[in-house]
């Protein structure tokens, strides 16, 4: 599968967006929606269901579903981002969480398409960690896709690079990480900088003096944002002890 193409529908996958679509559509709040979109920015349209709501809807609508294969998990993802309502792109994501575990190295292609539709934090970060991030630790050759999506004109593909070891604690490559932040460090853009930070905080739960130090090494070169975004979990912890 290529980036620009996810896969075709699978019969699992049909049955999957058309149970979602039929418990969603009817828990429609108009008046949460348009708070949703204004909070989003009017990115997208919104159902008006809530995060706990949603996710409960989808449990109740997928029970009793068997295991998808990889192909399905693509299809489901498609159709869940051809969808208008934005709530349908975050049950697609949650469902590739789900099942990442039955997804080979082939599918970073398939999240590739998805961080770079319908692209927003919102769903990028989810993908990123989550999804990419196991990924990546099942198939170390992945690094390279990485570098790639690293150096990308395409700040949610960068995003992503510089996020999916989110979850990696003591296997976050440090050097990497440490390397592919002073590699963005010169954008302007607020999401590559928050990422920056973010990265670094998460990995200063893990090695706190190693993060220390390298914000003090690099603080004219990293941004104000990066570095209060950085060090917020260690001074949070400094001032509460």
């Amino acid at each position: 599968m290529s980036p620009a193409h996810l896969s075709s529908s699978t019969a699992l996958a049909d049955e999957v967006v058309g149970r979602l679509t039929a418990a969603f559509a009817p828990a429609a709040d108009p008046d949460r929606a348009t708070a949703m979109v204004a909070y989003m920015k009017g990115h997208f349209p919104f159902l008006g269901i809530t995060t706990p709501d949603r996710r409960a809807l989808a449990g109740a609508a997928l029970g009793g579903l068997p295991v998808p294969t990889e192909e399905d998990v693509a299809a489901v993802a498609e159709g869940c981002w051809a969808l208008p309502e934005r709530e349908y792109q975050y049950a697609g994501a949650d469902y590739c969480v789900r099942w990442v575990r039955v997804c080979s190295f082939g599918s970073l292609r398939v999240a590739e398409r998805l961080i770079t539709t319908k692209s927003w934090w919102d769903t990028v970060d989810v993908l990123s960690a989550r999804v990419v991030g196991p990924l990546v630790t099942a198939t170390p050759a992945l690094r390279s896709d990485m570098d790639r999506w690293l150096i990308s004109e395409d700040r949610w593909l960068a995003r992503s690079a510089l996020l999916h070891q989110l979850g990696y604690k003591t296997a976050t490559e440090a050097d990497w990480l440490f390397a592919a932040c002073l590699r963005r460090s010169a954008d302007t853009d607020f999401f590559l900088r928050k990422a920056i930070g973010w990265g670094l905080r998460e990995y200063s739960k893990t090695d706190e003096a190693a993060v220390r130090r390298f914000v003090a090494d690099h603080d004219a070169v990293l941004s104000g944002l990066s570095k209060r975004e950085a060090l917020k979990w260690l001074d949070r912890r400094e001032r509460n002890s």
